[in-house]
């Protein structure tokens, strides 16, 4: 039987990937996966996201090293979606950031390799890259962070690398673009937007709207990291594109639409600080072993208002 260890399996894409291993092939094969979920359960993470599915859960810190070497043991694969992820909270205070995003990979890194576990997939973001105006990033990119959100990811991205190199561990690395679907806390663009409108508040659409992001489905993320877990070289990053590349305004009006809200309820607000204008992965080296998104976006974007719409008693407080 597989034995898998999830970081940060309480989150958003990490509960999504844990439910998705009792079905995934060949990752959990026929006799099934047995999963270990470690979370230190922050604001964004919820047990109540792990419902339904089989699992040991550890309630802890990836920073906490003496608590690795009692979990790790006996694992054969280890995938971390660990971290603090809100650019926003970043800029008002880096030091979490930095901890989790970057000390604390170290820490599972090491403590991976003195367990000797045959697998590690480092989860990341296109964020890292910094800002595109045309064209999509290939592997090779530069990193040129331009938030501390961000910086503190391409820390970690960089410490993953060198324990492949220098240790020999086998960790490969995934960047994702901006993801969505049922169960992201709502301080993100789509869950805070439609949270709001189904209240009949208005939603914050910060500076012209312009700013370009590439939406994927939260499930295809995770398909995309198994494929990775499976079949990934050590050092190597991976990037799982998005399947939609719209600006905020237009992604706004989606939403508008998906709720039966019209723009009087939109509040044009003062830019953030460092604001990346546009992102785009190519993930033509994901795609070379398999791999293909699934979900159409405006499918999933209509699912994804329709189970926040469903399940008030998850996000009303």
């Amino acid at each position: 039987m597989t034995r898998i260890l999830v970081t940060g399996g309480a989150g958003f894409i990490g509960s999504h990937f844990v439910h998705g291993l009792s079905s995934a092939r060949p990752i959990a094969p026929e006799s099934g996966a047995r999963v270990t979920v470690l979370d230190k359960l922050t604001y964004a993470g919820n047990r109540a996201n792990l419902d339904g599915v089989r699992h040991e859960f550890v309630h802890g810190d990836i920073c906490d090293a003496e608590l690795l070497r009692t979990v790790l043991p006996g694992h054969d694969l280890v995938v971390n979606f660990a971290a603090e992820s809100h650019v926003d909270r970043s800029i008002e205070g880096a030091d979490e950031f930095t901890r989790t995003n970057t000390l604390g990979v170290q820490t599972l890194m090491q403590a991976c390799l003195e367990a000797e576990i045959p697998k590690v997939v480092q989860v990341s973001t296109d964020e890292v890259y910094g800002s595109i105006d045309a064209g999509s990033w290939e592997e090779d990119a530069p990193l040129r962070p331009r938030s501390p959100y961000a910086a503190s990811k391409a820390g970690g991205d960089l410490i993953a690398q060198a324990y492949a190199i220098t240790h020999g561990l086998n960790v490969s690395i995934t960047r994702c673009g901006n993801n969505y679907g049922p169960r992201q806390f709502p301080e993100k663009i789509i869950p805070l937007f439609v949270t709001n409108l189904l209240r009949g508040r208005n939603v914050p659409l910060y500076g012209d709207g312009g700013n370009v992001r590439d939406w994927i489905h939260v499930e295809d993320h995770c398909a995309g990291i198994r494929l990775v877990a499976e079949k990934g070289e050590p050092g190597e990053v991976y990037h799982i594109a998005g399947t939609a590349e719209l600006t905020n305004k237009e992604l706004t009006a989606r939403l508008l639409e998906a709720c039966g809200r019209g723009w009087d309820h939109v509040e044009h607000v003062r830019d953030r600080k460092g604001h990346d204008r546009r992102y785009s992965l190519d993930d033509s080296r994901l795609r070379a072993l398999g791999y293909r998104p699934e979900v159409p976006f405006e499918q999933g974007l209509k699912d994804t208002v329709a189970w926040y719409a469903e399940h008030r008693d998850w996000w009303s407080w």
